[in-house]
């Protein structure tokens, strides 16, 4: 994991997709084993990556309102906000459209710096917020844009492990 003062990073959650989705059931289970790596406000890549996934995101939507039966575990990574300049991207599980641009869902992991969360709690997030998606289709992981920048941050083993559930590592 890489580290420098929280108020130069935003966090972003690599919900190590097994626990995103594998860990999940009806309710999120509190233990969480995925590994949190640290970029920069003005990380070109992983603004990249979100920008990207951003743009897809009527994919996601499509999928969502209309799954084939091969497509299961829609959920979102939303930010969420903490501090003076940071935020904490968390994916998030059972997402539901309220309305006016608003959503919910359970946290599919545990948040690291908004104190009284916890996995598997229900929490708002705006349209706005929405920083990457992901939906499995036939076991594989579609979508998840986000991930790959983070594939080189990760031991060989994890990342080739997580490449074999992506469609499109």
């Amino acid at each position: 994991m890489r580290s420098a003062p929280s108020k130069c990073f935003d966090r972003i959650r690599l919900a190590t997709i097994v626990a995103a989705f594998a860990a999940l059931s009806a309710t999120a289970r509190a233990e969480d084993r995925s590994p949190v790596i640290d970029f920069r406000n003005g990380d070109p890549e992983i603004n990249a990556a979100i920008a990207q996934a951003r743009t897809t995101l009527p994919k996601f939507w499509a999928s969502y309102e209309a799954p084939k039966p091969s497509e299961t575990g829609h959920s979102l990574k939303a930010r969420f906000p903490y501090g003076s300049n940071s935020g904490e991207h968390i994916w998030m599980a059972d997402v539901k459209k309220i309305g006016d641009g608003r959503y919910s869902g359970r946290f599919a992991n545990a948040p690291r710096h908004l104190p009284g969360k916890r996995a598997g709690d229900t929490a708002e997030f705006r349209e706005a917020d929405i920083s990457d998606w992901m939906y499995l289709r036939n076991s594989k992981i579609v979508g998840g844009e986000t991930i790959k920048p983070m594939l080189k941050l990760m031991s060989k083993a994890d990342a080739d492990a997580l490449r074999a559930r992506m469609e499109s590592p």
